[in-house]
């Protein structure tokens, strides 16, 4: 039922965020810094300079927003998916390619409805910190070559906005609209991923199936999800790049500054070339193949099936 499969995709959501949130926020960092600001060399790179300056916690920024908006987030994705597959068969007939990958452009374009605001706030909040590491550096570099006294001087601290003021101020300076910058480019990532994701999982996970009838073990289930999810990560990851670069509202020092996707795009091979339009695509595939993974398996297979599954069974 849709309640069923709404709650399912809710609580894998809930779940496949929870674990995979830092390798996000590592991915967030290393696509918006640019040539000659370079915070970060690596994932472990930063993900340690992380924790050192912001505690453990530090790594899980924005992880509310996501946390709040992701479970309408995959509920409305997978929902809207079986959605159009249902309705795209003909009499029971199996689904032809083109007609997998038409549900899954329906399903895409769905899910930026929640999609585009929560990816806003959470990248202004993932990205806080590195801004803020970057103004501490430049801070130093220039008192160490003006004078050893000022030298000594700590910077003071700003304060890191919340998702909620951030919000407020969208609102009050552009209305709604401010919560749907990049939508652009929310939607030419969002629309190729689920066309590439749920026909390739779909197929994979009907090659763990012992009969038509019968459900795919669970961890067919995953591994589908995995494989899936980090193909269709990584082959949009260059759409991803360009709109983490134009939703980010603070920028930091001789960064650049987008007026769209084109714009965007020009800017990013002109003066960092086309391997930049792959930053991050390791951590995103990291965070992808286990998100789809365990949201596959929550919500193809149910919750309650998967936990019955994974309970030793008892003869009576």
């Amino acid at each position: 039922s849709l309640p069923a499969k709404l709650i399912n995709g809710g609580i894998a959501g809930l779940i496949g965020v929870t674990c995979v949130f830092p390798i996000d926020l590592a991915k967030t960092r290393l696509q918006n810094q640019q040539n000659g600001q370079r915070m970060y060399t690596s994932l472990s790179d930063c993900l340690i300079k992380t924790i050192r300056s912001e505690g453990y916690f530090g790594m899980y920024r924005g992880a509310a927003v996501n946390l709040t908006l992701v479970t309408p987030e995959k509920a409305i994705k997978l929902a809207a998916n079986d959605f159009f597959r249902h309705h795209l068969s003909k009499d029971g007939k199996k689904l032809t390619l083109l007609r997998e990958m038409l549900a899954g452009c329906g399903a895409g374009t769905c899910q930026v409805i929640v999609t585009t605001p929560m990816e806003m706030l959470k990248i202004q909040l993932q990205d806080a910190g590195r801004i803020e590491a970057q103004k501490k550096l430049m801070a130093a570099q220039a008192q160490l070559s003006s004078s050893p006294a000022a030298a000594a001087a700590e910077p003071a601290a700003e304060r890191r906005p919340t998702a909620t003021q951030i919000t407020r101020e969208l609102l009050r300076s552009k209305g709604i609209a401010g919560l749907y910058k990049g939508l652009g480019a929310t939607l030419l990532r969002d629309v190729p991923f689920s066309i590439v994701y749920f026909p390739l999982f779909a197929n994979l996970n009907k090659l763990g199936q012992k009969d038509p009838n019968v459900k795919a073990p669970f961890y067919v289930s995953f591994l589908s999800g995995c494989v899936a999810g980090s193909t269709a990560a990584v082959a949009v990851n260059p759409c991803d790049v360009i709109k983490t670069r134009l939703q980010s509202l603070q920028r930091g020092v001789n960064e650049d500054t987008y007026s769209g996707i084109l714009d965007c795009t020009k800017k990013i091979w002109q003066r960092e070339g086309p391997t930049a339009f792959f930053k991050g695509a390791y951590c995103r595939a990291l965070v992808i193949a286990p998100l789809f993974g365990i949201a596959q398996v929550v919500y193809f297979v149910g919750i309650a099936e998967f936990l019955l599954d994974m309970l030793p069974k008892h003869q009576a």
